[in-house]
């Protein structure tokens, strides 16, 4: 628990020292302009629309990012059976993980279902930090009670930097908002939740939903079960590792 807390003591104060940096530099700016005149603008802002950069990177995310976190999450269930989280963690972990599984996926069909406005940005961003607490406190219950392999350590860098690439790539196609969510521009907040004036393809949509419910909510669903079921075993394996051997007799 303390080290959730550091790490979001730690965000916090990343975010108050980019927030402090963000307003000196436009403030400079606007002391400044004719220091600054050639100088590139602080936060260009290039006009959103269907240029080929936008629909490359559309793409990017709908099929590259999005398949390559539903695969490291199935491959992160597969470690996970490997090392019999059943009868070591046991459920607590197993819902750790449903917990994680739920910090992305609420965020990944607001995306994939609503216009990108602010409040769809804040999300993002607000679920990748927790979802990084998260996996810190799943990790330090894990490793105290089983054993965490190098491949599933890569695994979790995966999963970890996933959403961070996902929200970065969508604060970028829609640059404007993310500005207005930060408060660099005023005029551009768009604070309403809405359907996409331009929905993805029932097809494309359908495909992640059944994709992520069969290869990653399904195995760690069914783990959390075999974690319930093993409760009595796992008991036993502690009192038996508790017990202290019976005294040896000595030989006359």
């Amino acid at each position: 628990m303390r080290n959730g807390l550091a790490a979001g003591l730690s965000f916090a104060a990343l975010g108050f020292g980019a927030a402090v940096l963000v307003k000196n530099a436009s403030s400079f700016r606007a002391r400044h302009p004719r220091l600054l005149k050639t100088a590139p603008p602080l936060f260009p802002c290039p006009a959103e629309g269907n240029d080929a950069t936008a629909e490359v990177s559309r793409a990017f995310l709908m099929y590259f990012v999005v398949p390559l976190w539903i695969a490291a999450g199935s491959a992160d269930a597969a470690c996970h059976r490997a090392t019999d989280i059943e009868t070591t963690s046991g459920p607590r972990e197993s819902a750790l993980h449903i917990i994680m599984l739920a910090e992305v996926g609420i965020p990944l069909m607001a995306a994939m279902f609503l216009e990108v406005t602010s409040p769809v940005l804040a999300l993002l961003i607000a679920s990748f930090i927790l979802h990084e607490l998260t996996a810190l406190w799943d990790v330090s219950y894990a490793v105290k009670r089983r054993e965490v392999t190098p491949i599933e350590q890569h695994v979790h860098s995966f999963l970890e930097m996933i959403p961070l690439m996902a929200a970065s790539v969508t604060a970028i196609l829609h640059w404007k908002q993310f500005l207005s969510l930060i408060g660099i521009r005023r005029d551009e907040r768009d604070f309403r939740i809405m359907p996409k004036k331009r929905p993805l393809p029932l097809a494309y949509s359908a495909a992640v939903i059944v994709s992520v419910m069969l290869l990653e909510g399904l195995p760690y669903f069914h783990e959390f079960i075999r974690g319930v079921r093993a409760t009595p075993l796992r008991h036993l394996r502690r009192q038996i590792g508790s017990t202290p051997p019976p005294p040896q007799e000595k030989l006359s």
